[in-house]
């Protein structure tokens, strides 16, 4: 198996995560054949870098994944999102988007698994992903947390939406 499938978020809002590992390239969707974006990532000497989206729709993605480490920025460098994460043993934990407004990352990586919450207890979403042989876990955690980032944005575009129709 060199895929990394599960889902983040639950059964009725959330998106699943389905992409291919390579051994330097993960690449896939978040979401399905209609709502959600491709992801496109490369991991070459603990360099990452790739796109989430197209080419309009859509943000960057750039940093750095070491083997205990994620320090990565999603988007551009006004208009973006930090990603921090540090592994200890099984345990994925940091930050995404900021001390103040930002949201706790709380992930738990077996061989096989990777799965803990993104978020708070009410304002969360699950994680339940699948890795494939020879993914880097910290990798699996930013493909999460770029999921994560995915299902926030379309939530919030939703509700404006349904907000200046009302």
């Amino acid at each position: 198996m060199n895929n990394l499938e599960g889902r983040i978020g639950g059964l009725t809002v959330g998106y699943d995560l389905h992409a291919e590992w390579d051994g330097t390239r993960l690449r896939g969707r978040i979401g399905g054949r209609f709502q959600g974006k491709d992801l496109d990532l490369t991991l070459r000497g603990g360099d990452v870098d790739g796109r989430v989206g197209g080419t309009f729709a859509g943000f960057d993605v750039d940093g750095d994944v070491t083997p205990d480490r994620v320090a990565v920025r999603l988007g551009g460098r006004v208009e973006g999102d930090d990603v921090a994460l540090t592994q200890r043993g099984d345990r994925i934990e940091g930050r995404f988007s900021g001390r103040v407004m930002g949201k706790d990352v709380k992930l738990h990586a077996t061989a096989r698994r990777l799965s803990g919450r993104i978020g708070g207890a009410v304002e969360g979403k699950d994680v339940a992903l699948a890795l494939p042989e020879g993914l880097p876990p910290l990798l699996a955690a930013l493909a999460a947390t770029c999921a994560y980032k995915v299902l926030e944005d379309d939530h919030e575009s939703a509700a404006a939406t349904s907000a200046a129709t009302s």
